[in-house]
């Protein structure tokens, strides 16, 4: 008797069903990572906006025990973030600090001041920055690059007295600004006079220590500086590249990129950010605000001084 064997096979997927499948599947992926970076970007500007919040709440705290708001930096090369390390639970990095002038008190001298400014604070980081968390730069090593500054007001266009850009403005050698941080400055609330919900206590900033125009560089940093030493409390010129710790007003927003013909020593007083069309930033009383940097300039200028007596709509 004879047994038939019937010849069984299974179709496999052609040439051009797999293309067709692959290209679908690109197609998903394409349609899925905006969303997906979006939604991570949504997730980054809330995280950063929390930060300035938690330094916004600091600076109340300060002000609670001492009655005023912090210096903008002083004839130490100590800036305004410093004072705040107790009242953000960095209590223990502020008691290592020296703040003698010499030996173990200079920023870059290899001492604890210096690694304190190599420390990694994640509250003074946009965490959409793209830059390293530690960049040797002005002889400290490891130095950690900061996303927020202090306003110092609305009418300085320069560091220094000798390269201020826009006539009838000031430079931030100058002991009289109308913001809120600046040279040995003592800011009380009560000195906000158009309110601290109308007046800007701080801005991030767009950091990049890698960029430079006219000589001056795009690096904001936190804790101390051995550039701004030694910054003159009797109204004498000394220190230079203030703005690693404040910026002003007077520079529109995200000048970095909105005005790349902008002159680099007005360039590096603009707030901004790596978030799209604005910035962060922390209003004296507490309350942070994207601000679009579409914002009207005399809105701007506005909000940056304390006691201007503007009257600050729209923003």
């Amino acid at each position: 008797m004879a047994t038939s064997h019937r010849a069984s096979w299974v179709r496999g997927f052609t040439l051009v069903e797999l293309l067709v499948v692959i290209a679908i599947i690109g197609i998903l992926i394409a349609l899925l990572l905006p969303a997906v970076q979006a939604a991570r970007e949504a997730a980054r500007r809330t995280q950063c906006a929390n930060h300035l919040k938690q330094i916004a709440l600091a600076i109340h705290n300060y002000h609670d025990a001492f009655k005023v708001v912090p210096y903008g930096w002083d004839d130490r090369g100590t800036g305004w973030s410093l004072h705040l390390l107790p009242f953000c639970e960095w209590g223990a990095l502020y008691e290592t600090i020296h703040f003698q002038e010499s030996g173990p008190g200079n920023w870059d001298s290899g001492s604890a001041n210096t690694a304190a400014c190599a420390t990694v604070l994640p509250l003074f980081r946009c965490p959409s920055m793209p830059v390293p968390e530690h960049v040797t730069y002005n002889n400290v090593p490891d130095r950690v690059p900061c996303s927020y500054r202090g306003n110092a007001g609305s009418e300085a266009s320069s560091d220094d007295t000798s390269t201020i850009v826009v006539p009838g403005s000031k430079s931030l050698e100058h002991l009289d600004q109308n913001g809120i941080f600046y040279a040995c400055s003592r800011v009380r609330f009560a000195d906000v006079t158009d309110g601290t919900s109308n007046t800007i206590f701080l801005g991030e900033s767009r950091t990049d220590p890698e960029f430079v125009k006219d000589g001056q560089g795009m690096d904001f940093w936190y804790i101390g500086s051995p550039q701004i030493d030694p910054c003159r409390c009797d109204g004498g010129t000394g220190g230079t590249e203030f703005s690693e710790f404040v910026g002003t007003t007077l520079a529109p927003m995200n000048a970095f990129v909105k005005h790349p013909g902008m002159h680099g020593c007005l360039m590096e007083l603009s707030f901004g950010s790596y978030h799209a069309a604005g910035a962060h930033f922390a209003m004296g009383d507490g309350n942070v605000r994207f601000i679009a940097d579409a914002i009207d300039g005399n809105v701007y200028l506005a909000i940056g001084s304390r006691n201007g007596g503007e009257v600050a709509g729209g923003f």
